[in-house]
């Protein structure tokens, strides 16, 4: 699955798997949408109370399980962190806060275009203008240093969680939430959602499919390889929505999603932002996570934080637009990413050339 035709082959099964969990039960446009599952998982876990949002996604799950076995079976599991492990959980926090103003992430964000949301356009635009933020500070020496190789025990960890929660969705506890209207009761059969996400994680796993990366290396290195991935998502999607009957053109009445094409732009400008510090967007993180890799899994955990935060506080935007919190905390998250990425700017080189100008002169 190795060059641009097995990322291709990735996206454009990516594509239509989420078109087949839209039809088998998921709600419109959300058949693959990692903030938006992250967000109903913890719902399920009672760490938020929005009783329309709690569901253990098993899509989730399974692409945490099946790039672990992806991974262990190539020989790349390799248990790694200690990079900058809090400002990546703030990172993390705030990529959901933007996602959740947008009411998608860059993976839903692709769908939502595919399915006929035009909504989608102005979250592409901020989308791409964060990434261009990013880079510049990229370009300046923006760095959360080094990793240092861990134990293994540590790397299993993440995936045991993952095992964990399967578990409490078969068995479906007293104390796990589960809704019973809205986007959390709609799901497709836990099987099918279980054996997408697992593909999913492997797929991916093997190709290192992400948008931002995608993005980022197209606009430094004029690369297109991993960003045909996200193209072939689009085009398998938008065949697999005109045939299934589920393409729906326009800006007014889509699933889960507003008008307000404003915030729509800032909230994926600052998902955009903050994921290019962090080297991924949240699809590339929860793989990264299966690998071993703990930084991204305490970045993961972040996302978590911020996906609870954002219902318990009033920040998720909804059907009805962006709430006076949200669009609060989104001025807030840019502050936060720009101070997370100036005060990580290497200045090493700077002052050495500034040293040797002066023993010069």
């Amino acid at each position: 699955m190795g060059g641009k035709k097995g990322i291709m082959i990735t996206g454009a099964i990516a594509g239509i798997l989420a078109v087949v969990l839209v039809k088998s039960g998921n709600a419109g446009n959300y058949g693959l949408c990692i903030a938006c599952f992250i967000r109903d998982t913890v719902g399920a876990l009672g760490l938020h109370r929005a009783a329309v949002v709690q569901y253990i996604r098993p899509e989730i799950l399974g692409i945490v399980l099946g790039a672990f076995l992806m991974a262990f079976g190539a020989k790349e599991f390799n248990v790694r962190g200690g990079s900058s492990p809090f400002a990546r959980f703030v990172l993390g926090f705030i990529v959901i806060v933007g996602a959740l103003m947008f009411l998608g992430c860059p993976l839903r964000m692709i769908l939502r275009l595919a399915g006929g949301d035009l909504n989608a356009i102005f979250g592409i635009l901020g989308f791409v203008s964060g990434i261009g933020i990013g880079i510049v500070f990229l370009n300046k020496g923006f760095s959360l240093k080094r990793t240092y190789s861990l134990s293994s025990f540590e790397g299993y960890l993440f995936p045991a969680i993952a095992l964990g929660l399967l578990v409490l969705l078969i068995v479906r506890p007293a104390f796990i939430f589960f809704s019973e209207s809205g986007p959390g009761a709609a799901h497709a059969p836990v099987v099918l959602s279980l054996a997408a996400g697992l593909a999913l994680g492997a797929l991916a796993q093997r190709t290192r499919l992400c948008m931002v990366g995608g993005l980022r290396d197209l606009i430094m290195f004029k690369d297109w390889h991993l960003l045909s991935g996200f193209i072939a998502i689009f085009a398998a999607a938008l065949a697999a929505n005109l045939i299934a009957g589920t393409f729906k053109l326009g800006f007014e009445g889509q699933p889960i999603a507003h008008t307000d094409g404003l915030w729509n732009f800032l909230g994926m400008a600052l998902a955009g932002w903050a994921s290019v510090l962090l080297g991924g967007c949240p699809l590339r993180q929860l793989i990264l996570a299966a690998e071993g890799n703990i930084d991204s899994a305490v970045t993961v955990m972040g996302m978590a934080a911020g996906a609870a935060f954002a219902h318990n506080f009033g920040l998720a935007a909804s059907a009805n637009g962006p709430t006076a919190n949200g669009q609060v905390a989104v001025i807030i998250g840019f502050i936060a990413v720009f101070a997370v990425g100036y005060f990580n700017i290497d200045r090493s080189s700077d002052i050495k050339v500034k040293g040797d100008a002066k023993l010069e002169s």
